[in-house]
């Protein structure tokens, strides 16, 4: 066949099978054409999931009659000067329009603010009418009906009215979010009406447009985050890690304004709550990154979802690293929706207020109280030091730490200075800390503790396991963790650029107690691995630190797998359930609790305490 010039309307429908995927991507494109034009209310209109009709009104500074033509024409933007490094508007590409045209039927019915008259013009499945005289307010309408009537294989990709709905309104939010001052409307016969009112570009602004998106309790449970680094700047709030979801569609992510699903920050968010969530569950965040528009790219697809950063080793690490900072620096927080699960199971006829089950090597209260029987603690089943554990890797345990560090393990941390000086305090300055004096022990596992105004019950084992934990922790990423060297080095064969970047982390490496040496043209030498880790696939790690490096320019891959194994010490040599506390036991639980990041969660993500204020108590009893 030769070589011929494709039709403009077939060029178009191309370029639709890229920007338009479904009704949602339309409402995306024409909301961002009223947010460029300076739009302070934006009015989304739908039926039939979007597939019968979409209509967007907005009152920004309109079309001018003479250009409502170029306006539907392929490539013709006023939103780009000559620079494509300096992209400020959301839209820039011009294939929008032209592209909803070449597959539905399109009418643009605008005015702008010195106009006497509104014109229309309309697009058919590709084919152009003439701009004629319309009546309308100062502003765009924009009117899509029939959508994919001329791809109708399209169609049968399509889902139902529902989750195209559903799909429309999560576009709707995700762009609220970066527009607080802006107001959105969204209804339509086929759906509840979304009404998202005007707010202000302050913090406090934002932070009521997030509420309004993601639901009240969220600003209760966030934490601020803002850091600069190197010309980036994030701002936003991530959730406490008690506060999580089962799945990450509530993970706001903006870049210069623009909405964006990119897999480095994504993966950042995800690296960044790895010490305080399950794998399972998910952190709910609104994250703004800020920077020069030279340094990132937002051309890489027409749906200007995805983008790419000329430094992706920077924004990971400032995003990892800010929001580490702020879950260290917020202390220690409950979420506000385990007292209100309390809640509803003290009301009559509620459910039983449980967490769903023993995970991730919790035991049941039953499981504890059978195995330690009617004695109650047995110090044989319930070992408290973290060293205690029966682990046969005694490189680990010998060579790991030094005298100072095996002395404050052996103590643990219900035997430290710190806590025994608590011990010494009086009751009521006890009830003026944010987890008070310890009042009783229940069934064995429960500490119950009483502040100035509510009601604290501590899970021991799951506290007195993060406290562990970060021990551990800190005792291996203070010095360099100790390696075992290999008989015979091990020779992992890579592709060039892989073994490159190995190399290049050696240095990294090595502190991890992995050693990594170039052998020959596609190959690396393995001469020591981690003691920690025992017996291990060395073939599988080194190829996983590869991957890893070429997507995100990290090794935490290793660092994770000496994570986990302390996880699981820790676990292993906390308090049981079980166990019968001392009062001094508990209050030196409970100080140590206060003092150490993250102890609101456990190493798999579960609350190490429930909070329930007075106030709460007395609605209880018809008080209040």
């Amino acid at each position: 066949m030769p070589i011929r010039q494709l039709s403009e309307t077939m060029i178009n429908q191309i370029a639709a099978g890229e920007v338009i995927e479904r009704p949602a991507s339309v409402v995306k494109e024409l909301v961002e054409n009223a947010l460029d034009a300076g739009a302070a209310r934006v009015e989304i209109v739908t039926a039939g999931g979007g597939l019968n009709l979409i209509r967007v009104s907005d009152d920004g500074s309109g079309i001018p009659e003479k250009e409502l033509a170029l306006a539907i024409a392929r490539h013709c933007t006023s939103k780009l000067a000559d620079n494509i490094h300096d992209i400020r508007s959301l839209g820039f590409r011009g294939e929008a329009l032209p592209s909803i045209g070449s597959v539905a039927r399109l009418s643009i019915r605008s005015r702008t603010a010195n106009g006497d008259s509104a014109a229309e013009i309309g697009i058919e499945g590709g084919r152009v009418s003439a701009v004629k005289p319309a009546a309308a307010n100062r502003g765009t309408t924009v009117e899509v009906r029939d959508l994919f009537f001329a791809t109708p294989a399209r169609l049968k990709f399509m889902k139902g009215e529902r989750a195209e709905s559903s799909a429309t309104s999560d576009v709707i939010k995700r762009i609220a979010i970066a527009f607080p001052a802006v107001r959105f409307t969204l209804a339509g016969s086929d759906r509840s009406t979304l009404e998202l009112p005007a707010t202000d570009d302050s913090p406090e602004g934002r932070l009521r447009r997030v509420a309004q998106v993601m639901g009240a309790d969220f600003p209760e449970n966030a934490i601020a985050i803002d850091a600069v680094r190197d010309g980036v700047h994030l701002a936003g709030h991530v959730s406490i890690p008690s506060f999580s979801r089962a799945n990450a569609l509530q993970q706001y992510a903006y870049v210069n304004g623009r909405p964006v699903r990119d897999k480095l920050i994504a993966g950042a968010i995800r690296g960044a709550f790895a010490d305080v969530l399950p794998r399972d569950r998910h952190a709910v965040t609104v994250l703004f990154l800020t920077l020069d528009p030279a340094i990132v790219d937002v051309n890489v697809h027409p749906a200007k979802a995805d983008v790419r950063f000329r430094d992706p080793g920077l924004v990971r690490g400032l995003i990892v690293g800010a929001i580490r900072e702020a879950l260290a620096n917020a202390g220690i927080r409950a979420a506000t929706s385990g007292a209100a699960g309390m809640m509803a199971a003290f009301r009559p006829g509620a459910a039983s207020y449980a967490h769903p089950g023993p995970a991730n090597g919790h035991r049941s209260y039953e499981a504890a109280y059978r195995a330690s029987g009617s004695a109650g603690f047995d110090p044989a089943r319930s070992p408290q030091r973290p060293l205690d554990m029966g682990f046969e890797n005694t490189e680990f345990r010998n060579g790991g730490f030094g005298e100072n560090d095996q002395a404050a393990f052996d103590a643990g941390p219900l035997h430290s200075a710190d806590a025994r000086a608590g011990q010494t305090e009086t009751a009521e300055t006890l009830l003026g800390t944010v987890l008070g004096a310890a009042r009783a022990q229940v069934h064995e596992n429960y500490i119950v503790a009483q502040t100035r105004d509510s009601l604290v019950i501590v899970d021991q084992h799951a506290a007195h396991e993060r406290l562990v934990y970060e021990a551990l922790k800190n005792a291996l990423h203070s010095r360099a963790v100790p390696s075992q060297m290999l008989l015979l080095p091990e020779i992992v064969d890579l592709p060039e650029e892989d073994a490159e970047r190995l190399a290049m982390h050696s240095e990294t490496l090595a502190r991890f107690g992995l050693a990594v040496e170039r052998f020959g043209p596609g190959a690396v030498a393995v001469r020591e691995t981690p003691s920690m880790l025992g017996e291990t696939n060395v073939q599988q790690l080194v190829r996983d630190l590869a991957d890893e490096i070429a997507d995100n320019d990290t090794v935490d891959t290793l660092k994770e797998r000496l994570d986990r194994i302390a996880a699981t010490m820790a676990c292993h040599g906390s308090v049981r359930s079980g166990r019968l506390l001392k009062p001094e036991e508990m209050n030196a639980l409970l100080r140590q609790m206060e003092a150490t990041p993250g102890s609101g969660t456990c190493n798999h993500g579960r609350p190490t305490y429930i909070e329930l204020k007075l106030a709460d108590i007395e609605r209880l009893f018809g008080r209040r």
